[in-house]
């Protein structure tokens, strides 16, 4: 696995070449995975930096449209299409297979049952919706999809992101612990994975920080 040193060393090196919007995405990831690193021992903690560093690779997440969503599996692409050693497929198809296949059949991390939960009008066909991602999810496997695999697991990634940001768990809580600590390890391989190819890739569209920084 890549860590904060190793990955921090590689962009000193190169960061006079990095285009400034794509350096600052990464100079900010960097430091939520170096902050992450610090939490061995706090799944909770460390999925949450880890989150953050993702969304300072990408952008604010709003999957509520299909144009936002088409953007969003674009990225993952994106990533892959410049993965020539197929880091991110062996942590996909070797490392994580069983906990991303868990992360997609578990109701507790998908949109729509928690708006059927909260009485939200037009979910109580939930379970054929989830049926039918669970379909999806199986047909991208069947591909070896690697891009649509990454953009379904980062959709439920988000969901349990939402329970923890917003108060929907409890701290170091035994409801949904194997959830937590799977997510955090998911995306302690696969972050770092992503800034080492967004070093190597600099020419790329990463498109621009949704916060840049703005001279007072």
């Amino acid at each position: 696995m890549l860590d904060h040193a190793s990955l921090k060393d590689k962009q000193r090196r190169l960061r006079d070449g990095f285009p400034e919007t794509m350096g600052l995405k990464v100079h900010r990831a960097l430091s939520w995975v170096g902050r992450a690193e610090a939490e061995e021992e706090d799944p909770d903690a460390r999925f949450l930096f880890l989150w953050i560093a993702f969304n300072a690779l990408y952008a604010d997440i709003d999957l509520s449209s299909e144009e936002e969503r088409a953007r969003f599996r674009n990225h993952f692409v994106q990533l892959v299409s410049l993965d020539h050693e197929r880091r991110i497929y062996d942590a996909v198809w070797q490392r994580f297979a069983g906990p991303i296949r868990l992360f997609m059949t578990s109701p507790y991390v998908f949109h729509p049952f928690w708006q059927f939960v909260h009485g939200i009008p037009g979910h109580d066909d939930w379970q054929a919706r989830h049926r039918q991602a669970t379909h999806a999810f199986k047909r991208a496997v069947e591909c070896e999809d690697t891009a649509s695999i990454l953009s379904m697991l980062f959709d439920r990634l988000y969901v349990l992101r939402n329970q923890l940001i917003h108060g929907g768990a409890t701290w170091n809580s035994a409801v949904n612990r194997s959830q937590v600590r799977d997510g955090a390890e998911i995306l302690g391989c696969l972050v770092p994975l992503f800034i080492d190819i967004m070093m190597d890739h600099p020419e790329a569209d990463w498109g621009k920080p949704h916060y840049p920084v703005v001279e007072g």
